[in-house]
């Protein structure tokens, strides 16, 4: 049998993403989440583990794997210098598992902006949320310190920005002052506001406008939604879609996917199931205009 005939040339497929986060050997969260995401949107994906876990630890005390400093810095350094860094067309960086880690995050991300000056940095601040600080505070920090000033895109939930921002937040008009404040172009936070009971939205700014999605909140918690949301987004963000098509693709295949997955019952995202939400979703969503001149 002879060999396929394909029209694909290696210039045109996606450009390749860094994900580094944390990876569960059970469940949809960090990695686990972000990859499969990436890769069934078509890219290459290279991932970096911050910490390793038998399952997300919201279900329970588990041994934690954190590694060594030196370890980890060397493997940045591998990344640093390797020959085929014109492939990555962006970092997602996520939950980190040691203060140190976020030096040897922003050299990398230094590194592949060198050698691709276009590529994308998406920092998820994965620090806590509206239960206060679930990372010691000394990792939050370093992310604010070391990370913040890097990035391109952050996607921070409601505490989250908050605290990196050092201000209170009480509507969606606080959301978009916290977001000047940073001096990122490109926000999307999670967990704001709607005008609506039992309703939750996503908060979009891009530099030039804001709009504001909303979804039915869901009673039943499902980890693993900011990772996918930044998955997505980065996605997205790499492709040539304006601001309001966008927010709408990325909350979309979101909301699916958790509908989907409690309807099935599951207490983990459902993905390898529910290709088709990350690619195509169907769920249309509300979106709003907001006016920056509130700011």
């Amino acid at each position: 049998m002879g060999l396929v005939k394909r029209n694909d040339k290696l210039s045109d497929l996606k450009k390749a993403v860094i994900v580094i986060s944390s990876h569960v050997v059970r469940g949809s969260v960090g990695n686990r989440a972000a990859v499969f995401a990436l890769e069934a949107l078509g890219h290459q994906v290279w991932a970096l583990q911050t910490v390793t876990l038998p399952w997300h630890p919201g279900h329970g005390p588990s041994t934690r794997i954190v590694p060594d400093a030196k370890q980890f810095d060397a493997v940045i350094e591998d990344l640093c210098n390797s020959p085929w860094l014109s492939e990555v067309g962006g970092i997602i960086s996520g939950y980190l598992g040691d203060k140190d880690q976020a030096k040897s995050v922003a050299k990398l991300v230094h590194a592949v902006k060198c050698a691709s000056p276009e590529a994308l940095y998406l920092c998820d601040p994965v620090i806590g949320d509206l239960g206060g600080l679930y990372v010691p505070e000394h990792i939050a920090l370093s992310i604010k310190s070391d990370l913040l000033p890097l990035a391109d895109i952050i996607t921070p939930n409601r505490f989250e920005l908050s605290w990196l921002t050092g201000m209170d937040i009480q509507t969606n008009s606080d959301i978009l002052s916290c977001i000047k404040t940073t001096d990122i172009q490109c926000v999307l936070a999670t967990s704001a506001f709607s005008d609506k009971v039992e309703q939750t939205a996503n908060l979009y700014f891009d530099g030039k406008n804001c709009f504001v999605a909303e979804h039915r909140s869901f009673a039943v918690p499902i980890n693993g939604p900011g990772d996918l949301t930044s998955a997505i987004l980065m996605s997205r963000l790499m492709g040539e879609n304006d601001a309001r098509t966008t927010l709408g693709l990325v909350t979309s295949s979101v909301y699916e996917i958790l509908e989907r997955t409690i309807h099935a019952g599951g207490n983990e995202l459902i993905l390898e199931q529910n290709i088709s939400s990350l690619k195509t979703p169907n769920i249309p969503i509300k979106i709003t205009k907001l006016p920056i001149g509130r700011i």
